[in-house]
């Protein structure tokens, strides 16, 4: 039940879309630091693109991994895999300049091992709904890492 909910809320744009105004306001830090906003720009138009997203690892506070729930198609991907130079928002950071880097395979299947390791319960519900959203257990999740200034 949990991943259908999950699945539908990943696919209502202007619900995923909602938190961005905090950020601009600079309330991230109502997210404790499990959400960021990422300023990317857009690949074709070059215009400043701007997605939420919740934070998969926090290797130290200038280095953030997040998820693809959407993978490899997804917009926010394609943009920073075609121009890495991005800024965050997280917590009480504002637009800090952040360079972002696709991880390999094994580097994402460490770190996703490791968090469904530590987060069994959230994990499941992740899977869950990354399974609904996708129509496979098959799904890709690919990673990025955020290295900020």
């Amino acid at each position: 039940m949990a991943g259908k909910v999950g699945a539908r809320v990943l696919k209502t744009r202007w619900l995923v879309r909602a938190p961005i105004a905090l950020f601009r306001c600079r309330l991230g830090f109502l997210f404790a630091g499990r959400v960021l906003l990422l300023e990317h720009l857009g690949r074709t138009s070059g215009k400043a693109r701007f997605v939420t997203l919740e934070v998969l690892s926090r290797i130290d506070p200038r280095e953030i991994v997040i998820a693809s729930g959407l993978g490899r198609k997804a917009q926010w991907f394609q943009n920073v895999e075609a121009n890495p130079a991005c800024r965050v928002s997280i917590g009480l950071r504002y637009r800090a300049k952040a360079v972002a880097t696709v991880l390999d395979v094994d580097e994402a299947s460490a770190l996703l091992a490791s968090y469904q390791k530590a987060h069994p319960r959230l994990w499941s519900v992740l899977d869950n709904a990354m399974t609904q959203l996708h129509g496979t257990a098959d799904y890709e999740l690919p990673l990025v890492r955020l290295d900020l200034d």
